[in-house]
């Protein structure tokens, strides 16, 4: 009798691979919540840019891992939770700020929407790659880049272009990086689980 786990149904991400439990909601409750939690502490991993009022954050990559590794619905089911509680005033946001008055808010609505997506992407197999997760964390960095930037704009009368020369150049070379962690790790935990799926 062959022990060889059983490929994961098209569609899973890798939250689904946990047992199953009678207490399904419960389950998908403590993964939301440890979501929210996970990006809360990740954003204290900050260091000020010189220049802007954004920080380079760890928080960006743990809202696309948590997308990728929870799927769309639990993805945004854990940034709304975190978005929610720090303008509630949880200090968990970059550099323990928390309220609705931040020109960085945006980038929280950006991973907001940014971990729908690429959780919507890992169902269809977005992260069982290195190129397929590569564009995946391309494809969400921009999208929290498409709402972060204007809001800073916006939120501080700065012009489109050093909106941009605050708020996204300098934050490139970081996002590469975390891409690349991504594009090894996520691949990796699949082929590790012998379940590419």
């Amino acid at each position: 009798m062959s022990t060889a786990a059983a490929p994961v149904r098209s569609g899973a991400v890798l939250a689904d691979l946990l047992p199953a439990a009678r207490h399904r909601y419960a389950v998908d409750a403590a993964l939301v919540l440890g979501g929210a939690a996970l990006t809360g502490i990740a954003a204290q991993i900050a260091v000020p840019v010189p220049g802007s009022p954004v920080p380079v954050t760890g928080q960006t990559f743990a809202a696309l891992l948590i997308g990728t590794a929870l799927g769309a619905r639990r993805g945004f089911l854990s940034l709304a939770l975190y978005a929610l509680v720090g303008m509630a005033g949880m200090p968990w946001f970059a550099e323990a700020s928390s309220g609705w008055s931040m020109p960085s808010l945006g980038y929280v609505f950006g991973m907001l929407l940014a971990a729908t997506v690429v959780g919507a992407l890992a169902r269809r197999g977005g992260d069982r790659s290195v190129l397929r997760t590569a564009g995946t964390m391309v494809l969400g960095s921009a999208i929290i880049y498409a709402i972060g930037v204007p809001y800073l704009a916006l939120s501080t009368g700065m012009s489109p272009s050093a909106a941009v020369a605050a708020g996204l150049t300098p934050f490139l070379i970081g996002d590469a990086l975390k891409a690349a962690l991504a594009m090894g790790l996520l691949p990796a935990t699949w082929k590790l689980l012998g379940r590419r799926g």
